[in-house]
């Protein structure tokens, strides 16, 4: 059986992801930046959750794509053009990190919005302590990989089947649904979401592989999650009260 072009298991694998993660994801944080304050168990306990989940969204996607005879050029998990694969990998991962410190930069220098989505889920949702930090750690790194494999390697290879092989709408697509899991972050967090899942995807076509996109993912997620925790534990104690109090 096929739905719209494609086998019945990928497209119901497309509508978890573009309905039923973002919907849940978006419940999940919706709970926690509700509550007053969250402690290490909680964020331990989503950053370890979200590890088992993406493992096994990527696990239950490689299964079926080798049961459909999906090679791993398709998937992007061969390296294609190996030089330009490297140099690629080393020019956006060097770019985007200078982008994202001086981003950080200039937000430390700004009075954040208390009513921000962004600003809420850096406050109470990022590491902020260094046992949260080893763990966030494996956490990005994680995501780098499986997300990378989920949106950029699936999804972008099932929509070209399903487009005839419209590079473009591929690039649209992914880049959209991975935005759409993202959308516990804000408008501001999907926008931005986006436009770096549009990059990620125009990587893998220049190169017909994920690892430039995985590698720079990475970084970015590093850069982000574990700036906040390294400005907790040198930020000044103040009568009495410091980060960890």
């Amino acid at each position: 059986m096929r739905v719209l072009g494609i086998p019945w298991d990928f497209a119901a694998i497309l509508v978890v992801l573009a309905v039923i993660v973002p919907w849940r994801g978006a419940v999940r944080i919706r709970e926690l930046l509700s509550r007053p304050n969250l402690g290490t168990r909680e964020r331990l306990a989503l950053y370890g959750s979200t590890i088992a989940f993406q493992w096994i969204a990527a696990g239950v996607i490689i299964w079926r794509a080798a049961a459909r005879g999906v090679t791993p050029l398709q998937l992007g998990l061969a390296i294609g053009h190996s030089t330009r694969t490297i140099a690629v990998a080393i020019g956006m991962t060097t770019l985007l990190a200078i982008v994202q410190w001086q981003g950080l930069k200039q937000l430390r220098k700004m009075t954040p919005d208390p009513n921000s989505r962004l600003v809420q889920f850096r406050e109470k949702i990022l590491p902020q302590n260094s046992v949260e930090s080893l763990v966030f750690a494996a956490l990005a790194c994680t995501v780098a990989v499986c997300e990378e494999l989920i949106y950029r390697g699936f999804v972008f290879a099932v929509v070209i089947m399903a487009a005839g092989g419209s590079l473009t709408i591929a690039i649209l697509i992914s880049a959209a649904i991975f935005s759409a899991a993202h959308a516990y972050q804000g408008r501001q967090g999907m926008v931005m979401t986006f436009l770096l899942g549009g990059l990620f995807a125009l990587t893998r076509v220049w190169t017909l592989s994920l690892v430039p996109a995985i590698v720079t993912h990475l970084v970015v997620d590093l850069i982000s999650g574990l700036s906040r925790a390294a400005a907790l534990r040198h930020a000044p104690v103040v009568d009495g009260a410091g980060p960890g109090s």
